[in-house]
């Protein structure tokens, strides 16, 4: 399953890096920051859940980009 976000993040580094953390997260297959449309489309595994996997996510992109954020809340 495939899911876009939208994100609010401030340059194109600091989206690099949150599409690494998010990337090392378990649960995520794959995942790619387009910082040019401000996006982040996750992939995830099989047997996990967006609402199980996009806290663990956000943490993680909070770790290395702190002022970032992740629009995955209903």
């Amino acid at each position: 399953m495939k899911k876009t976000y939208k994100i609010d993040v401030d340059c194109a580094n600091c989206a690099n890096k949150m599409e690494l953390a998010a990337k090392q997260t378990k649960g995520v297959k794959n995942a790619t920051v387009n910082f040019m449309a401000l996006k982040m489309i996750v992939e995830f595994e099989e047997g996990f859940t967006p609402d199980v996997v996009m806290p663990e996510v956000e943490k993680n992109c909070k770790i290395v980009e702190d002022d970032c954020e992740i629009f995955w809340k209903k």
